[in-house]
């Protein structure tokens, strides 16, 4: 830095001394000879018309010579006296003459000086905007990590729920930096880092400045993205100062978030050079950084991913990434302790249950829950209520899963009657075939995009395993809106769109990945998507020929046949519960729990040999 400020110091004194030689060579070169002569003889001049022009100054008149008496003088000056008739002297006798004000001191030091500082300004500024960028060029390796100390970061394990297993995990992390020498008695080591693997909004990035919290230890996070740079070498270049920053502030903990971004494995990329050359270069280094990591420093690293089958091999063997801490969507009791959490930043009704909307949260992940609290508040803020109530908690939920309320989408009788008994036809299948769920509301206020009605389903439990009559009843149930408008309207419609969707989701899954179908035997067929992504998202690889394709395709046929033939006998077993509800429905436009309830009951008739069925998605 010393050396380029003298360097910018050389070259402006050069700039500078160039100008003042050529001030003074203008102001000391040669001046053309001047004769002086007396007042008397410049009027004898103007009489015999010899001379040109004048100058008339204050104190003085300078003028040049028609002829000159001498050849070596041009012109002439003389000293100025009183002589009110020189003017009209002058235009009597042809002379062009002008008068002039002396100029000041400090006008003339401007006239001189001016130039030069506009020059040395525009020099300051280039060298200044030159110096910022050398500046800019030499910090391009330098990790852009956030660093949070205990006084910032107010986080701890009692502020994240539904995480138990994994914040018991990571409770060796915190005591090891707490105290290494415990952990090094037996000759044991901490591993050198842990990866938090879960599905988006489970609460990775917040349980590890848990962890920092917890430990009272400076936080490094970083996002992966940050890594990788359109000039090759930068990247590689971070991650060292990144680690050298850890290893001066050990012990602590270093964060990468969203890993996937720099660790994606090697060559599954067809294009070379550039940016993939600069990706895997960065992963390179990481790499050699994580194999020279020691971690007796008491430098702790963590990385969060959703993506971990597309992580490079190398980073997950032993000796570096050394653990996997799963966080997945919370349960019925996480997701009950993760609104209790929330709730204490608000004002709530002491009628609100966390457990009951546990139950009608199935599948919300933490962050969601965090947004569905915030909807509740502010649903009962523009209400102008003094606390949040249970039904803003529930409008919350519809406005999460089946967007915002369209009130002033007005439809027509028909179109209102054939949603009506649309939505009825699932609540009926619901009733009849899904014994560990209960219809909590049914609506034909239309929402979002598409949806011109909704059946609420609430489970009694949550459920991690499926057999076949349970998923044949899901297809019955996402069938009973089609069933029911083929058997009171003769006709079907658009509106049945989603449902076959999800409908063909659940059938493709039951042949390709479960075995469940008598035809194509116990394989799986394809790739299957990554299970911490939403059903659908990743494409799946086909690796079957086209004779078993069409197998499939029959067999997915097969299956949503038979449940609508199903769904289509339950509906006919029903018609009183269907045409009452719809037209509870068309007058009121909303059905609650008791409600339904109630008019099941009334209605109820011998039902057709189901089971119970899961319900994945609240909605249909």
């Amino acid at each position: 830095m010393e050396r380029a400020k003298s360097r910018k110091f050389n070259v402006f004194s050069v700039l500078l001394i160039f100008w003042l030689a050529l001030m003074v060579r203008e102001a000391f070169r040669l001046q053309p000879r001047v004769e002086r002569i007396p007042y008397s003889r410049f009027l004898s001049l103007i009489q015999e018309k010899k001379i040109q022009s004048v100058r008339v100054f204050e104190d003085r008149i300078e003028g040049g010579f028609i002829v000159p008496p001498l050849l070596e003088t041009k012109n002439f000056v003389t000293t100025r006296l009183e002589d009110p008739g020189l003017v009209g002297t002058l235009a009597n006798s042809g002379v062009r003459f002008e008068a002039e004000k002396e100029g000041s001191f400090l006008r003339d030091l401007l006239t001189w000086f001016a130039p030069l500082i506009l020059l040395g300004f525009f020099w300051w500024f280039v060298m200044g905007r030159l110096g910022r960028g050398q500046a800019q060029l030499s910090g391009l390796g330098r990790a852009k990590a956030k660093v949070f100390v205990e006084r910032d970061l107010k986080i701890r394990f009692k502020d994240v729920a539904g995480v138990d297993e994994a914040k018991q995990e990571l409770q060796e992390v915190v005591e090891f930096l707490k105290n290494p020498a415990s952990y090094q008695r037996l000759g044991g080591r901490m591993p050198k880092g842990l990866l938090l693997v879960g599905p988006p909004g489970t609460g990775k990035t917040l349980l590890a400045r848990a962890v920092a919290g917890e430990a009272n230890v400076p936080f490094f996070s970083i996002n992966g993205s940050e890594f990788v740079e359109m000039f090759v070498g930068l990247g590689a270049a971070r991650v060292r100062d990144l680690f050298e920053q850890a290893r001066s502030q050990a012990p602590c903990i270093l964060f990468i978030d969203e890993m996937d971004a720099l660790g994606k494995a090697r060559g599954i990329s067809l294009v070379s050079g550039g940016a993939n050359d600069e990706k895997e270069q960065t992963l390179n280094q990481l790499l050699a950084e994580l194999d020279g990591f020691d971690s007796s420093q008491g430098v702790v690293l963590l990385a969060a991913t959703n993506r971990p089958e597309i992580l490079d091999p190398a980073l997950l063997r032993s000796g570096r990434f050394d653990r996997q801490v799963v966080i997945d969507m919370p349960d019925r009791n996480g997701r009950s302790a993760i609104l209790a959490i929330h709730m204490k930043k608000i004002k709530v009704s002491s009628e609100v249950s966390t457990a009951v909307l546990a139950g009608l949260t199935a599948g919300f992940s933490g962050a969601d829950l965090e947004n569905l609290v915030n909807e509740a508040a502010l649903i009962a803020t523009r209400r102008g209520a003094l606390v949040v109530e249970s039904p803003d908690f529930t409008s919350g939920i519809e406005r999460i899963i089946g967007g915002l309320e369209r009130k002033s989408r007005v439809m027509r009788p028909e179109e209102k009657q054939r949603v009506a008994f649309h939505e009825m036809g699932h609540a009926t299948l619901s009733f009849a075939l899904e014994e560990g769920a209960t219809v909590h509301k049914v609506s034909i206020i239309p929402r979002g995009v598409g949806a011109l009605g909704y059946t609420m389903r609430r489970p009694t439990e949550d459920r991690y395993l499926l057999d076949r009559t349970e998923l044949d009843s899901k297809l019955a149930i996402l069938l009973g809106g089609r069933a029911s408008e083929t058997v009171f309207f003769k006709q079907i419609s658009t509106g049945a769109a989603d449902d076959l969707d999800k409908a063909t989701e659940i059938a493709h899954s039951m042949v390709t990945r479960y075995g469940m179908s008598n035809e194509l035997g116990l394989m799986t067929y394809g790739k299957p998507a990554s299970p911490f992504l939403p059903t659908g998202v990743a494409v799946r690889n086909f690796d079957y020929s086209d004779e078993t394709a069409r197998m499939i395709d029959q067999e997915i046929l097969h299956l949503i046949e038979h449940a609508f033939s199903q769904a289509v006998k339950l509906v006919r077993n029903h018609e009183g519960f269907i045409r009452h509800g719809a037209g509870l429905l068309m007058e009121q436009e909303v059905l609650d729990e008791q409600e339904l309830k109630a008019l099941w009951i009334k209605h109820k008739k011998p039902e057709i040999p189901g089971s119970e069925s899961l319900a994945p998605s609240l909605l249909v």
